[in-house]
C-alpha cells in the first residue's frame, strides 16, 4: 500500500510511536522473559525461509553458515570450509569442510548437504547463478569440488553471500522447499515467528568455542522511534536502524553507548532512463545538480561528511576514486541542462516543447527511517528546479515490482555495495544490460559492461584492475543510472549489560559469539 508522504506532527508521531512501542514490547515479552537473553531490534522482517529471502537474518544471528566467510576488508575467510585450494588454471576449486561441523539436528555437515544447498542457490536471478559453474561435485568425504567453465575472480565472494547458506537436509520438504532453518552455527533456533521474530540459544554441538551469550532474541520493529524507545527503556540491548533525530537525543542523554561504523552503502535514486523525460543524460544530470546533498546530510543525517560525491563511499577504498570530479549542487547548471534537453519554464513548472509538464513519481519505503525524510527534501529541491515530483512511500518490495511492470519512474533506496565482499559481483547484477530490480533501468553502457566482465574473470595485473575499476566508476558518474545522494554510517545503541560489542561493516554478522555480559 502506498501513500503520499506527509510528515507527522510531533503529537501524531509520539502517539504512533507509543502505540507501536506497546505492541513491540508486548511481542518482546511474549518472546522471552529470560533476563539472560540479548534482545536485538531492527527494521528487517523475516520475509520467508528461503535463503534468498531472509538468509541475512539467520546469518547475522550466527544460526546459519556459508561455505566461506569474509574478513572486514572483504577478503575471504574460513567458515564451513576450513581451507581451500585452486588449480593453476583457476578452474578447479576444492573446499575442505570442518571435520567436526554438525547441524542443529545432530547430523554431520556432509558434502552432499552442501552440494544440495549450492545447487538450490544457483537458481536465477541469484548471485551464484551468475558464476560460470560447470560442475559441483563431491571429492571424498570432506571435499567440495567446484569446476568453472572460465576463470571467475568472484567465486569466493559469492560463496560468502547469505543466499548460499548451508542447511541440513531436515530443513527441506519432499519438493525441496525450505520448511525449517536447521543450520550449523553457534546458535540454533528455539522459536521462529515470521515475519517478526526469532529466538535462538547456544548450540551444544557446535564445534567451536561456546559463546558467553547463551540466548538471543531478534524482533523486527517497523518504526525507528519505537526502536529508540525500546533501547531507552531497556527493552532492547541492541537497536539497529535508528533515525538521526533519535540517535541525537539518545546521545545527549548519555545512558546508552552508541557504536558506529562506516558502511559500503549509499542512498541512491534509481532512474528509469528509458522514460522519454529521463532518456537524455542531461536530464539525469540536472536532477543530480538540483540536489543539495550537503544540506540533506547536515540537516537530516546530522553529518555533512555523508554527502555522496560519487556512488562508492570511502569505506570501499578500492572503488572510491578521489580524483573523480565530485557530484555537487548547482541549480543554475541544472536549469541550463534542462533547457538544453528541451524543458522550458512555464506556468507551474517545466514544460516540454509540446507543452507537457515534467511530472515524475518517486517511490521509497519505510524500512529505513531516513529515506522518507530524504524523499521529502528531494521533492522540495526538485520543485524549486521546476520539476513536480509525487512521493510514494510503501514497502521495499514496491521497487522490484514496479521495475518489472515498467511503471517505476524514480525510486529512493539504500543499496549496499558490500553485500557481496567483492563489489564486482553486485555491480554485474545491478548494471546488467537488461537492467536489474535494484540497479539500472532503461540504461546500458557497453564499455562499462566489458570492464566489469574483465574484472569478474580476474587474473589482470594490479594496475589494470585499478584502471578497470576507475572506468566503471567514471561511467556511473557520467551516465547516472542511479543518482547518489548520501553515504551511510551504521549507528547502534548498546545497552549497559553488554561488553565486547563490535560492528561488522559488511553487515554479515551481529558478532554475538564475541559478546559478553558485563561483570557486576
Amino acid at each position: 500500500m502506498t501513500r503520499d508522504f506527509l510528515p507527522l506532527n510531533r503529537r501524531q508521531a509520539m502517539q504512533t510511536a507509543a502505540t507501536s512501542l506497546a505492541l513491540a514490547c508486548g511481542a518482546a515479552r511474549a518472546q522471552s522473559t529470560d533476563p539472560a537473553s540479548v534482545m536485538i531490534v531492527g527494521p528487517w522482517e523475516i520475509s520467508g525461509l528461503a535463503p534468498a529471502s531472509s538468509g541475512h537474518v539467520f546469518s547475522r544471528l550466527q544460526i546459519t553458515e556459508t561455505l566461506l566467510g569474509a574478513h572486514d576488508d572483504g577478503s575471504p575467510a574460513p567458515a564451513l570450509a576450513e581451507r581451500w585450494t585452486v588449480s593453476p588454471d583457476g578452474l578447479e576449486w576444492r573446499f575442505f569442510l570442518r571435520p567436526a561441523a554438525r547441524f542443529h539436528d545432530g547430523t554431520p555437515v556432509t558434502v552432499a548437504a552442501v552440494l544440495t544447498c549450492l545447487q538450490a542457490a544457483r537458481k536465477p536471478p541469484s548471485l551464484l547463478a551468475q558464476a560460470p559453474i560447470a560442475a559441483l561435485q563431491a571429492e571424498g568425504a570432506r571435499t567440495v569440488l567446484i569446476r568453472l567453465s572460465t576463470r571467475h575472480a568472484g567465486l569466493l565472494a559469492r560463496l560468502a553471500h547469505s543466499s548460499t547458506m548451508v542447511l541440513a537436509p531436515s530443513s527441506f520438504d519432499a519438493s525441496g522447499k525450505v520448511v525449517a532453518i536447521v543450520g550449523s552455527g553457534p546458535y540454533r533456533i528455539e522459536a521462529l515467528r515470521p515475519p517478526q521474530s526469532v529466538a535462538a540459544v547456544a548450540f551444544d554441538g557446535y564445534d567451536g568455542a561456546r559463546p558467553a551469550i547463551e540466548a538471543v532474541r531478534y524482533l523486527a520493529v517497523g518504526r525507528s522511534e519505537t526502536r529508540a524507545l525500546m533501547a531507552e527503556s531497556g527493552q532492547a540491548d541492541l537497536a539497529y536502524g535508528l533515525d538521526p533525530i533519535s540517535l541525537t537525543r539518545l546521545a545527549r542523554r548519555g545512558q546508552l553507548q552508541i557504536e558506529a561504523v562506516t558502511l559500503p552503502r549509499t542512498a541512491v535514486i534509481k532512474v528509469n532512463a528509458g522514460l522519454p523525460a529521463l532518456r537524455d543524460p542531461r536530464a539525469r544530470q540536472a536532477l543530480s545538480l538540483a540536489i543539495d546533498r550537503v544540506g540533506i546530510a547536515k540537516a537530516l543525517l546530522r553529518d555533512g561528511e555523508l554527502a555522496a560525491t560519487q556512488l562508492f563511499p570511502p569505506s570501499l577504498a578500492l572503488w572510491h576514486d578521489p580524483g573523480l570530479p565530485p557530484l555537487h549542487h548547482d541549480p543554475e547548471a541544472a536549469a541550463r541542462l534542462l533547457h538544453a534537453a528541451g524543458w522550458r519554464r512555464g506556468a507551474g513548472g517545466l514544460r516540454d516543447g509540446a507543452g507537457q509538464p515534467l511530472r515524475l513519481s518517486l517511490r521509497s519505503y519505510i524500512d529505513r527511517p531516513e529515506l522518507p525524510v530524504i524523499a521529502t527534501a528531494l521533492q522540495e529541491q526538485w520543485r524549486q528546479a521546476g520539476i513536480a515530483v509525487e512521493v510514494l512511500i510503501g514497502n521495499s518490495g514496491d521497487i522490484p515490482r514496479t521495475h518489472r511492470d515498467g511503471t517505476l519512474e524514480l525510486a529512493l533506496m539504500a543499496r549496499n555495495y558490500g553485500s557481496v565482499p567483492d563489489p564486482t559481483m553486485g555491480l554485474l547484477q545491478d548494471f546488467a544490460p537488461e537492467g536489474s530490480d535494484w540497479g539500472a533501468m532503461g540504461w546500458r553502457d557497453a564499455r562499462m559492461a566489458q570492464a566489469l566482465a574483465e574484472l569478474a574473470r580476474g587474473g589482470a595485473a594490479p594496475e589494470r584492475t585499478t584502471a578497470l575499476r576507475r572506468e566503471v566508476t567514471a561511467a556511473l558518474q557520467h551516465g547516472l543510472p542511479v543518482i547518489p545522494v548520501a553515504w551511510y554510517r551504521q549507528q547502534v545503541t548498546v545497552g549497559p549489560r553488554l561488553s565486547g560489542v563490535s560492528l561488522d561493516a559488511l553487515e554479515r554478522s551481529y558478532r554475538l559469539s564475541a559478546m559478553e555480559w558485563k561483570k557486576k
